[in-house]
């Protein structure tokens, strides 16, 4: 009987050990996965990526983003947009490109003017970035510019006739001028250097072999700030729009800077009528039908708009008509007014357009919108007391009586006591 016991334990350990040979031998058969590697996994997810491209944006009454993806939404909602937007890749983007003027030496604060850019946008969207300057950038400016910003980096360098005086400048006349300006110490009144960047703004940097290649452009300067999450692409936007200029901050003008240049702009207007718009935006621009000029202008630090619109014949004619008139030396035009005298004139008021939703600041004033449900939207950390729109040297109250638009609620409160 022990016997008898002890083979069919042996016959059952036999079975067993057959059967575990039988699997080991045709699973050796089977295909192995091989484990990916860190770089592998990179690599793959490299091929899929693609640049995130938001929907155009609409705003409400109050200034807020109508999307849902800008604002929040739900789950669901934020998935079936990201889904949209991953569809859309990067073929949605904008022939469009940030620009900077700069020197060497302007290194550090423009750095800081980039992280504020790419971290509040363009690590969403990766545009381009061209930077100008009258010398050679050196290597330094190269090397910290390019890693910090996640588009192409471009360096253009200005050619001389572009920023040196005209041959139709009488430059002794003109430095009696710097001389006189110094004296009344009007700010860079008596700066060469100023006055040839003021030109170039105005009527130059738009012609530039770079810059020939896009179609929008966003200027930054060193030492800005971005308050908010932007949250859609404003190139796309101005375009979806038919929107041709667009700004932030707007005051008045140093009255002692611009003496003569009404004059030239009504000269001007005399002599191309074709040119000026009929639903135009002279009423920013004037109190009194165009005969006089309240020195309005959109401060032009911050801007976007189109570059083929600054490269048309329109715009040609009217900078061409002002530079001969010799107020860039003679006096220090700034490129703030021409370009708002020229986008008011030439452009309908439809095709200017205000980013509220943008907070912004340059030094010394802040943008920063005034409805509380935008400043949420957005993540702004500006304190709405710095605001500038509402304040008394500001033109933005003007803006919006012209367009009809209501002002957002609570910029009462942000008025001087006095106004």
């Amino acid at each position: 009987m022990a016997a008898s016991t002890r083979m069919f334990r042996y016959v059952l350990f036999a079975f067993f050990g057959l059967t575990l040979l039988y699997f080991i031998s045709t699973s050796s058969s089977l295909p192995k996965k091989k484990l990916s590697s860190a770089a592998d996994l990179l690599r793959d997810q490299k091929s899929k990526w693609r640049p995130q491209q938001q929907p155009s944006a609409d705003f409400d009454a109050d200034g807020g983003l109508k999307s849902s993806w800008a604002t929040g939404g739900t789950k669901d909602e934020q998935m079936k947009k990201a889904e949209k937007i991953e569809a859309e890749g990067a073929g949605a983007r904008m022939n469009a490109t940030f620009v900077t003027l700069a020197r060497n030496r302007d290194v550090w604060d423009i750095a800081r003017s980039i992280r504020q850019v790419e971290d509040r946008f363009n690590r969403n969207f990766n545009y381009d970035w061209v930077f100008l300057n009258d010398q050679p950038f050196d290597e330094t400016f190269k090397r910290v510019t390019t890693s910090l910003i996640s588009g192409k980096v471009r360096y253009g360098e200005i050619p001389n006739q572009h920023w040196s005086f005209p041959n139709f400048i009488d430059q002794d006349r003109a430095a009696e001028v710097r001389s006189e300006m110094k004296s009344k110490k009007i700010i860079y009144g008596d700066s060469i250097s100023y006055r040839h960047m003021c030109r170039y703004e105005s009527g130059f940097f738009y012609r530039h072999p770079i810059m020939l290649e896009y179609e929008w452009y966003w200027r930054v300067e060193p030492s800005v700030e971005l308050f908010c999450d932007i949250q859609y692409d404003p190139f796309k936007f101005m375009a979806d729009h038919n929107k041709k200029y667009s700004f932030v901050l707007s005051l008045y003008e140093y009255v002692d800077t611009i003496k003569t240049l009404w004059d030239s702009v009504k000269k001007f207007v005399k002599e191309h009528p074709e040119h000026i718009s009929e639903d135009n935006s002279m009423a920013f621009l004037s109190d009194d039908g165009g005969e006089t000029y309240n020195r309005c202008h959109f401060w032009s630090n911050f801007e976007i708009g189109s570059l083929d619109w600054l490269r048309s014949q329109a715009y040609s004619d009217f900078f061409d008509s002002l530079d001969h008139d010799g107020g860039f030396f003679y006096e220090r035009w700034g490129d703030a007014p021409v370009h708002s005298i020229a986008a008011s004139l030439l452009l309908r008021k439809d095709e200017i357009h205000f980013f509220d939703d943008i907070g912004y600041y340059h030094v010394p004033f802040t943008h920063c919108p005034t409805s509380e449900k935008v400043r949420t939207a957005n993540k702004c950390h500006c304190n709405p007391k710095d605001n500038f729109d509402w304040k008394g040297y500001s033109c933005t109250s003007r803006y919006f009586d012209m367009m009809k638009m209501e002002k957002p609620q609570g910029y009462g409160r942000q008025k001087d006591k006095n106004h």
